[in-house]
C-alpha cells in the first residue's frame, strides 16, 4: 500500500499543493443602521439589511404566520441580533431602546402564550406548585395547539 493510500485510509486529509485560501469579508456596521422588522429579520437571517447577503442571490421572502409562537420566535431572534449589535455599539441609544421594547413585548407575549398553551421553557414549568412540563399538548399535536 502506497503512502497516499495509507493517508486516505487513516482518515487524515491533505490540502493540494495549490489550494486557494479563503478571504473572509465582514461588513463594518455603523451606528444606527437600518433594520428589518423582527418577523422579516427572522426570515432573512439578520435584522440588518446591510448584513443581508443572500447565498447565490436567492432571497427568502417566505413569511411566517401571525400566530403567537411565530411572533415569539421573531422577537427572540430580534433580541439576540440587537444584543450582538449592542455588544459593539453600546452608545446607540435608539438600538438599546428598541432592544428593551422587544424584551418587554417578548415577555408579554410569552406570558399570554403560556397561559393558553402551557410552558415553552422548563424554567416556567412550575404552576401552582406542580411541575407541568410533561403535560400536553406537545407541539406536534396540532389540533390541541390551535389558537382560538
Amino acid at each position: 500500500m502506497g503512502s497516499k493510500d495509507k493517508m486516505r485510509d487513516s482518515g487524515l486529509g491533505k490540502l493540494p499543493a495549490l489550494a486557494p485560501l479563503a478571504n473572509p469579508y465582514v461588513p463594518f456596521q455603523f451606528e444606527n443602521p437600518e433594520r428589518y422588522t423582527a418577523s422579516k429579520g427572522l426570515i432573512r437571517g439578520t435584522l440588518f439589511p446591510g448584513l443581508d447577503l443572500p447565498y447565490l442571490g436567492m432571497v427568502n421572502n417566505t413569511e411566517k404566520g401571525d400566530e403567537g409562537l411565530a411572533e415569539l420566535q421573531a422577537l427572540g431572534f430580534a433580541i439576540n441580533e440587537l444584543a450582538l449589535y449592542l455588544d459593539t455599539h453600546e452608545e446607540d441609544t435608539e438600538a438599546a431602546e428598541l432592544y428593551q421594547s422587544y424584551v418587554e413585548l417578548y415577555q408579554k407575549g410569552l406570558d399570554t402564550y403560556q397561559k393558553t398553551h402551557g410552558p415553552l421553557r422548563r424554567m416556567d414549568a412550575v404552576r401552582d406548585g406542580r411541575y407541568v412540563w410533561t403535560k400536553g399538548p406537545w407541539p406536534w399535536e396540532y389540533a390541541a395547539n390551535e389558537e382560538g
